[in-house]
């Protein structure tokens, strides 16, 4: 009886020899985790495998790491390794449970000027100090989708914290997004930059601004909604698989069916909904006051409270 190979490499997969795993890992699927968690219409994509190799690499990859049912504990313990990103307020990381989570999806929607892009240039900045301070020591990658990322404002939260403002910046990357198809595949090629440039936080400011624009009236969105799930699942797995952060912002409009109460709600559906891990609702208060609401969270109670956005960021009152 002949012994199975033991499957350490991709190249070690059945149906994936040295050209096809190159090609694999320039789409972004480096380890054996990536294959493990990806579809079979991915890979097929990415290496040009028929769908039956594909499942095949993918069940292989599976069996290697073990996947499957654990028990409660062992996840518990996988658990310790998340961290907590400081935002800069003390109110708004006690709503978060600490601060903005590693391995989760944190959506914040508003209005207009509500503080939403404002707390993401203050993370992008704290991500990079110490631990000991609320940071992660890393850097940022920062999808801007509206014309929304300004280096001056860096600049100012850098002095505010007492940072080199050329050294902050250097270790954010910005990329805008032109339409849609540009804004997933930024993130679909971002897993090798993340191991390259030591990348701690991914935000994506916003989420929906150009699903929004070009997906226009009821027949397109069911298109709409399938693009953005996998847009949505892309992140998660980036999240996870490198024990990051993912911050993103969402748009809002008036919903005309609520009479009575805020008739404010996030663009997106359900499919948002149910993705982000933690969803928080920014409202605009009086000069530099806002208002922040905790909606969603696996472990956490809805709550509110108030913070700040000055000159030197973002602050208590």
């Amino acid at each position: 009886m002949t012994k199975e190979k033991k499957i350490i490499l991709i190249e070690d997969l059945p149906g994936v020899g040295e050209t096809t795993a190159a090609k694999l890992r320039e789409a972004g699927f480096a380890t054996m985790e990536s294959i493990a968690v990806a579809s079979a219409g991915e890979l097929v994509d990415a290496a040009g495998l028929g769908e039956a190799t594909a499942q095949k690499a993918i069940n292989a990859a599976r069996d290697s790491l073990e996947m499957g049912f654990e028990t409660a504990d062992k996840i518990l313990e996988r658990r310790q390794n998340v961290s907590k990103l400081s935002t800069g307020s003390k109110e708004l990381d006690a709503l978060l449970g600490g601060g903005v989570e590693t391995q989760s999806i944190t959506e914040a929607y508003g209005q207009f000027s509500s503080g939403k892009t404002q707390v993401g240039l203050q993370l992008a900045v704290n991500v990079q100090m110490p631990k000991d301070k609320g940071g992660l020591e890393g850097g940022c990658l920062f999808v801007d989708t509206e014309n929304t990322f300004r280096p001056e404002r860096v600049v100012q939260l850098a002095n505010a914290k007492g940072m080199d403002p050329n050294e902050v910046l250097k270790n954010i990357h910005v990329a805008r997004a032109v339409n849609a198809d540009h804004q997933m595949l930024l993130i679909d090629k971002a897993d090798e930059i993340i191991k390259e440039k030591n990348i701690k936080l991914i935000i994506v400011d916003s989420l929906m601004s150009k699903f929004r624009s070009e997906f226009i009236g009821r027949g397109t969105l069911a298109g709409r909604q399938q693009k953005l799930n996998k847009h949505l699942h892309m992140l998660q797995k980036l999240a996870e698989m490198n024990n990051i952060p993912v911050y993103v912002t969402n748009q809002v409009m008036s919903n005309p069916g609520i009479l009575f109460g805020d008739p404010t709600t996030p663009i997106g559906g359900n499919i948002v909904g149910h993705q982000s891990t933690y969803r928080m609702y920014f409202r605009k208060s009086k000069g530099e006051k806002r208002i922040a609401r905790l909606v969603d969270s696996p472990c956490l109670p809805d709550s509110e409270c108030i913070f700040s956005v000055t000159e030197k960021g973002i602050g208590d009152m």
